[in-house]
């Protein structure tokens, strides 16, 4: 079979002037980005259209280093419905650089059922990614000068909370001293950089529904605390306009298309375990103003991603998903059963049954929800047939429908018995009424431990010195109604990397608190999680290169 990139590359695109209409957006309504790529206003967003839209969030098991294929299956299932003759319309988020270049090369999707262009996509694309850490960054140089310019008048901050960020994995960077040398080259002070991903500016251009929310939202970042112990915010320096300007194109979603050629909204690029993990409100109900089915997915695992999805996304937005799609893999069921990750290819039934506990677990949150859950067999080329029934027997054990996924190998095609399930599904036994983990009245604490122990199975949650002041300070400032963003380790329910399966009853200790009053989140960093992660010994940029005129290496 081919690479990735050589599928993206045989697919022949259609102009995006025709990907636009297909949908119903007229050419003259979208900015274009050369041939194929697109900005579409958010103001053609028609609340009374997406009402009736349907949608589908994508989620997956725990996270394992096999890999679970998010992505392909939300991009697969678009494909199929088209198939079978929907309008269905898939909306996600912008890869990183960080994780192309470190781990995993690409997030465009697999096989043939990709977002193309795959080599933009990965890459700039349409800059939003450097929009956001210039929008960060100027906040920073804009903070600095504005300390530096009035001091000789007494001002000071006792605290600065806000980092630097950048779209790299630089270890090097997670703790820094600015302001060296001589006195005119600024205030020396400790300080450091989050991943772009992480940025609280990102997250604002996720949660934001339209400019004026974003410059509200702006205006609002904690920055610190002045001497007598009071917030010192954007507003303060009187910036948010300027702020605000590198933004306006990015805040507009992306159009793309798949490899064969339905829609496809691209837009905002939290991860969800150091951030929020969810595409833009503005994309989702964009797409879901064009679309009759509009898939999304939360990233990582349901116990990150869709948690998140749910009680922030959700909480803000008003969406309400109308099917859950949990998507599940013999690779990682066999590493959540101990099967050695050097084995996983290798039959191992008794692997299988074992990783069900993690499977069981993500099943029974996400009903917690008050969501229909459909199981989604993401297919490999090495997955036997007696191991795929064991899967299917048991998710019919559990009253949990259950369909094959074999896009990534047959595109859309490969897509058409789960297509099939989701509309069947949707039509007689569709989602619920939402339910959330916690109450905006819930104090922070609360709203932690609830998820901690109810969706992690944590037995104790236990805060730091710091993590306790700050949350004292979010509590003072009056922040308490705000949803809780817990950063912690994608591969475990817990906070340890190395526990698989399903643990409980262990402690969940919460190390550090950051307070966003722009996107209106308190994010809780659990364990030894880092906001900016390192590079792998191998990293996937020394597979990356120009050969013969074409970028060969992402995936």
């Amino acid at each position: 079979m081919k690479t990735d990139i050589e599928i993206a590359r045989s697919v022949e695109m259609r102009r995006i002037t025709e990907i636009a209409e297909s949908i119903g957006i007229k050419g003259d309504d979208i900015a274009q980005y050369g041939h194929y790529m697109a900005k579409v206003p958010g103001s053609l967003i028609d609340a009374e259209k997406a009402a009736k839209s349907k949608l589908i969030l994508v989620t997956a098991i725990t996270a394992t280093k096999a890999g679970i294929g998010k992505t392909t299956v939300s991009v697969g299932l678009a494909l199929g419905l088209n198939k079978i003759g929907k309008k269905a319309i898939v909306a996600l988020r912008e890869p990183s650089l960080g994780p192309c270049f470190g781990m995993k090369g690409g997030a465009a999707g697999g096989g043939y059922a990709q977002v193309v262009p795959m080599e933009n996509i990965n890459l700039h694309f349409t800059g939003d990614f450097h929009a956001v850490t210039s929008a960060h960054n100027m906040i920073s140089a804009l903070l600095d000068n504005y300390i530096y310019q009035h001091q000789a008048e007494g001002f000071a901050l006792r605290e600065i909370l806000w980092k630097r960020v950048l779209d790299v994995n630089d270890r090097s960077l997670r703790s820094i001293v600015t302001g060296l040398g001589p006195r005119t080259n600024g205030l020396t002070q400790e300080s450091g950089f989050d991943i772009t991903p992480a940025s609280e500016i990102m997250a604002i251009l996720c949660l934001s529904k339209d400019l004026d929310d974003m410059r509200r939202r702006i205006d609002n970042i904690l920055l610190g605390y002045k001497m007598d112990g009071t917030p010192f915010q954007v507003k303060e320096l009187g910036i948010t306009g300027a702020i605000l300007t590198l933004l306006v194109d990015a805040i507009k979603p992306n159009l793309v298309q798949t490899t064969e050629n339905t829609a496809a909204f691209i837009h905002g690029g939290p991860f969800a375990n150091i951030a929020h993990g969810c595409n833009s409100i503005i994309a989702t109900k964009t797409a879901m103003t064009f679309g009759d089915y509009v898939i999304t997915e939360a990233g990582f695992g349901a116990d990150l991603g869709a948690e998140k999805f749910f009680n922030i996304k959700c909480r803000k937005s008003g969406l309400k998903p109308d099917l859950t799609v949990l998507v599940a893999t013999l690779n990682g069921l066999k590493m959540h059963g101990g099967t050695p990750l050097a084995d996983i290819q290798k039959p191992d039934a008794e692997g299988v049954v074992k990783g069900f506990a993690n499977l069981d677990r993500h099943i029974r949150n996400l009903q917690g929800f008050g969501q229909t859950v459909v199981v989604c067999f993401n297919k490999y080329a090495s997955d036997t047939d007696e191991e795929i029934a064991l899967v299917k027997e048991h998710c019919a054990e559990m009253g949990v429908a259950f369909a094959l996924n074999n896009a990534f190998a047959e595109g859309g095609s490969g897509a058409v018995d789960l297509a099939n399930l989701v509309v069947e599904t949707i039509e007689k036994t569709p989602s619920g009424p939402l339910q959330f983990t916690y109450s905006d009245e819930d104090r922070l604490t609360e709203k932690i431990e609830k998820v901690a122990k109810g969706i992690y199975k944590a037995a104790n949650v236990t805060l730091s010195g710091v993590a306790k002041k700050k949350i004292a300070n979010a509590e003072a400032m009056g922040l308490s109604h705000f949803p809780v963003c817990i950063a912690k380790t994608q591969y475990s329910f817990s906070q340890d990397q190395t526990a698989y399966g399903a643990p409980e009853g262990f402690d969940f200790d919460i190390k550090d608190i950051v307070i966003n009053c722009g996107s209106e989140m308190i994010v809780a960093i659990a364990g030894d999680i880092i906001r900016m992660p390192g590079l792998p010994k191998v990293p996937q940029a020394t597979k990356i290169d120009i050969i013969d005129g074409q970028i060969e290496g992402l995936s």
